[in-house]
């Protein structure tokens, strides 16, 4: 179509439309050193949604206790599952690969332009959608990597994805997919994952724990649906596996501070487990679509510890659906589903 007769000649030419869909994750710091660590803490905890307390007083816990003693302590974790290949956290190198797969599955659609940002780190929410926009795309997809809604990880991606678009003149159109913990994709994937990497294993586990990421018990009583997904997600992949709750056992991890979290805690649990006389355990991570420090090293390395320091033997953490096929197969799902009507 030609351009209006009364704009200028240097008018800028707009670019053909597109379709965005940005895959969003957590976040990951750019290195281990402690004030790469520092600048990716801040940020995480500074968040209003990740921590309800009293903000003069948080700020003053953050600020004069947290951050001078976690980030080095949190480093050295990092430092332990570190992808030194690229340089980067394993999350970064997987959530990458992730967006270019899904980018290669629209290959034969021009209109499509898939991206990947972290919500704290790098690459920025804001960074990537400014790159969309100029691109051409009027309408963007953004999907956040989690399963389960949590306030503090879906609704957090969300709120920075408006807060990107509120100072654009021209601002896209923004879909934010929805959580699919029930979706039959994703127990379809987590089963059969579960399967195959069981059959791997050197030794037959007495029973499996599905552990999912805790939050306070508080945020549960303010209305947060996510012990109810996470709670469903587990239910639908015992029926699918034909396992009752003594064989795939719901627990969370990642507790921090000293409030009452979700329960039970999955350290608690696998300590206890070993004590009772379990002695083959595996562990599989539900909620994280790919690995990461609170899989890579807080399951596979902390929490085998605390299993085999209470007597356990074998202990095995399945690896999440990261970029294999089967984790592919879901987030295609979900995209496909929720680009009805633009494509």
């Amino acid at each position: 179509m030609s351009e209006p007769r009364h704009l200028p000649p240097d008018h800028p030419r707009l670019p053909p439309r597109r379709i965005g869909v940005l895959l969003v994750n957590l976040g990951t710091p750019d290195a281990t050193d402690y004030w790469s660590m520092r600048r990716y803490l801040k940020e995480f905890l500074s968040d209003r949604r990740v921590i309800e307390v009293n903000p003069v007083k948080w700020w003053l816990i953050l600020n004069l206790i947290i951050l001078s003693v976690r980030p080095g302590r949190k480093g050295k974790d990092y430092e332990k599952i570190w992808n030194r290949d690229k340089n980067e956290s394993f999350l970064k190198t997987i959530t990458r690969s992730q967006a270019e797969k899904l980018g290669a599955g629209f290959a034969t659609d021009p209109r499509i332009l898939v991206d990947w940002a972290m919500r704290y780190g790098n690459p920025s929410i804001a960074s990537r959608l400014e790159a969309m926009q100029q691109a051409g795309c009027d309408r963007i997809l953004v999907v956040p990597l989690y399963p389960q809604y949590a306030a503090a990880t879906t609704a957090t991606v969300a709120d920075k994805a408006f807060d990107a678009v509120a100072g654009m003149r021209w601002q896209p159109a923004l879909r934010v997919a929805p959580a699919y913990y029930d979706q039959p994709a994703y127990i379809d994937a987590l089963a059969s994952s579960l399967e195959e990497g069981l059959s791997k294993l050197p030794f037959t586990p007495d029973l499996v724990i599905a552990s999912f990421h805790g939050m306070p018990e508080d945020y549960l009583k303010k209305g947060d649906p996510y012990y109810c997904q996470c709670a469903a997600t587990a239910r639908l992949l015992r029926a699918r596996l034909g396992r009752d709750e003594s064989q795939l056992m719901l627990t969370f991890q990642s507790r921090f501070g000293t409030a009452e979290w979700l329960k039970p805690y999955t350290i608690d649990t696998v300590a206890a487990l070993a004590r009772k006389g379990v002695r083959n355990l595996a562990v599989i991570t539900p909620g994280f679509v790919a690995d990461c420090l609170e899989t890579l090293e807080e399951i596979a390395m902390e929490n085998a510890t605390a299993f085999k320091t209470a007597g356990g033997e074998n202990f095995a953490h399945i690896p999440c659906l990261n970029d294999s096929e089967r984790g592919m197969a879901v987030i295609r799902d979900v995209v496909t589903r929720e680009l009805q009507g633009w494509i």
